[in-house]
């Protein structure tokens, strides 16, 4: 039996618009396939000029295989096992097929391109048949919110009978500025979102996988408890416990503009300690300190730290740096930039931009803050990062935040490391061999600090860095 595949395509016109070749690590002169448990996966290319570039994934979806691929797990011993809608319109079976296909991609790495994978380009999405229950209103709010263009139409069940109506089917063309990896993550999530049924049995894990996709935009996001339930709606106790980690990232106060840290919430409620307001309190005074007149938030996030610094007057100028557009957004929100006087708009600037690559907008400051920043950097990036900060940029002092991963055994429930998009924790004398080793390489000296609880046995839960450039400090 013949079926139209399903389809998706990404379009790019960033110049050379082939580079989206080199982003999603298939060639533009080749038509590849890849086995999945339900069916083949086919990425080929039907444009590809400098000027315009489109790569499109189309899936085969083969019902028996789907049907065997479900296993013993699976509840449904029906018919609708194998004849459903499945090969015809976009799914979480897509979801899973683009993941596997372009995971690299949705990793955020390039090594030839590594630069183009950390920016923002234009890129346009299509789906020419989406199941979506909610309608075109369902997909907007899902989309628009994450500074997507939505054009969206809905299928009529039969175009020879309009009296029949509408089908639960959208077509749906995104557009929009955003790194690509941002882009086929947010996809990964809201695919299955929008159709509300996923093929596949979901285990403990999915809760993890959820987080790691939507890490940087799903704690923010208006709709994050209807994405949630229906990313995770079969399972009640993995929606609850999902909404749960995602309050702790969470916080209701100003619209939910930034992310609490999430290890705070894992220690003992008589234990607790507001971390996130402990490091920057313990920023904000080696700032003020060190007498810095002019600082730069390296990775600011949405901007509750740039807040503290606008807020205090011995800073006169104040830049905040991100990689993510969409956090760049939130931190303007968050200081009601277009609010500002002129005067006091003078003082704050927000760019957009990666810490591994030189940028001559990251020099000329007192002071750099690295908060809770280096530990996402992967270890091979970290000496780039180094070079850019303390060699290129070369500000007069650095202050670096991390976790200190000997605490992690205070925090109740925790495996692992503190977060699933950490790269790395270092013990405190990993930090100490890190720290000195910068300073040899670059002409620093640096002090070390804790930040918050002291335990006599492990130490504060957050280690801090004070680096001054060609000068000894005394803590």
């Amino acid at each position: 039996m013949h079926t139209v595949p399903v389809l998706m395509t990404v379009t790019t016109t960033h110049q050379p618009a082939t580079d989206l070749g080199y982003l999603l690590h298939k060639h533009p002169d080749r038509v590849q396939q890849f086995s999945q448990s339900f069916g083949t996966a086919t990425v080929l290319y039907p444009e590809a000029t400098p000027e315009r570039c489109t790569a499109a994934l189309l899936l085969e979806v083969d019902p028996v295989r789907l049907a065997r691929s479900r296993g013993r797990k699976s509840p449904d011993f029906s018919l609708g096992q194998y004849v459903n809608d499945r090969s015809y319109a976009a799914s979480s079976l897509l979801g899973v097929a683009m993941a596997d296909v372009f995971s690299t991609a949705r990793a955020g790495r390039c090594a030839s391109r590594q630069e183009l994978a950390d920016s923002a380009i234009p890129l346009e999405i299509a789906l020419p048949v989406l199941p979506c229950r909610g309608g075109e209103d369902v997909a907007r709010r899902l989309f628009e919110p994450l500074g997507w263009l939505v054009e969206v139409e809905t299928i009529a069940l039969d175009d020879g009978f309009p009296e029949w109506g509408d089908s639960r089917y959208l077509r749906l063309r995104l557009s929009g500025l955003t790194r690509l990896s941002d882009a086929l993550s947010q996809l990964h999530v809201l695919l299955p979102v929008l159709d509300e049924s996923k093929h596949y049995w979901q285990g403990p894990d999915e809760v993890d996988k959820l987080l790691r996709s939507g890490e940087g935009w799903l704690a923010t996001h208006p709709e994050a408890t209807l994405i949630t339930r229906r990313y995770l709606g079969r399972g009640g106790g993995l929606a609850r416990a999902a909404l749960a980690r995602l309050a702790e990232l969470g916080d209701d106060v100003e619209e939910a503009l930034e992310p609490k840290a999430e290890e705070e919430a894992l220690q003992p409620e008589e234990r607790r300690v507001p971390l996130n307001t402990a490091r920057h309190d313990a920023v904000l005074a080696a700032l003020l300190e060190l007498g810095a007149g002019s600082v730069i938030d390296l990775g600011c996030g949405p901007g509750q730290f740039l807040d503290r610094l606008v807020r205090t007057p011995a800073f006169t100028r104040v830049s905040g740096c991100d990689v993510s557009t969409r956090s760049l957004q939130l931190a303007a929100r968050r200081l009601r930039l277009e609010r500002m006087s002129e005067r006091q708009a003078e003082r704050v600037t927000l760019f957009q931009g990666a810490l591994t690559y030189e940028d001559a907008r990251f020099a000329g400051y007192d002071a750099a803050v690295l908060m809770e920043v280096v530990e996402h950097v992967d270890p091979p990036r970290l000496a780039a990062l180094e070079r850019v900060v303390f060699s290129a940029a070369r500000p007069a002092a650095v202050v670096v935040t991390t976790p200190n991963a000997e605490y992690n055994v205070r925090y109740e429930g925790l495996t692992g490391m503190r977060h699933p998009d950490h790269r790395f924790e270092w013990t405190r004398a990993e930090f100490a061999g890190w720290a000195e080793t910068v300073c040899d390489a670059h002409g620093y000296t640096v002090v070390l600090r804790g930040i918050g609880e002291d335990d006599p046995e492990v130490g504060s839960p957050t280690q801090m860095a004070i680096f001054t450039r060609g000068e000894t400090s005394d803590d």
